[in-house]
């Protein structure tokens, strides 16, 4: 949850708590023994259970640094660009993104994100304004904060669907027979 900051208009905090669980008894004494879980919490609202990567002894059944960072680009992209369509008045009924982020390791162990590629599938209501709806992809690119707060490119590579699901009635040539 945000907070205003103080004395400056238009600028919003942010806070979590970060706890580590995975003192196994002797702390980091070795390499190996410590676990990676820990815990982000949000004043609030649910905690988030994390670990490292597995590559990097994490547990896989918990959501690591790099699963949050791709999640959240994709994220911040789907709820500006929602609010881009509804304010240009293009129905979107459907998003879904297959984001993926490229990850290049050093050899000390440290490494960067490449870049990030979102692959968002849009399905539009019927009459919608398609070749509008895939300009706005850009539009919530730049309005995106996360976005703008990276270093590394976020590609895209959206699709644009209309519902084939909600046809229009067919009349009918049937008359009722009443006995």
């Amino acid at each position: 949850m945000s907070t205003p900051t103080a004395g400056r208009k238009n600028a919003h905090d942010y806070k979590a708590r970060l706890v580590w669980d995975g003192n196994l008894g002797d702390g980091t004494s070795t390499y190996t023994g410590y676990g990676r879980k820990y815990r982000v919490q949000f004043d609030g609202k649910p905690d988030l259970s994390g670990s490292a990567d597995p590559i990097f002894r994490g547990d896989p059944q918990l959501y690591n640094p790099e699963d949050y960072f791709v999640a959240s680009l994709s994220s911040c992209h789907l709820l500006s660009y929602l609010a881009l369509c509804a304010r240009s008045k293009i129905n979107v009924i459907a998003y879904e993104d297959d984001a993926s982020g490229t990850l290049v390791l050093r050899p000390d162990g440290g490494g960067k994100f490449e870049s990030v590629t979102l692959r968002p599938t849009v399905t539009l209501a019927p009459g919608s304004d398609e070749k509008r709806a895939m300009e706005l992809h850009e539009t919530a690119h730049d309005m995106c904060f996360i976005a703008a707060s990276v270093s590394i490119p976020v590609l895209q590579e959206p699709r644009i669907r209309i519902d084939q699901s909600t046809q229009p009635a067919q009349k009918s040539t049937e008359t009722e027979v009443r006995p």
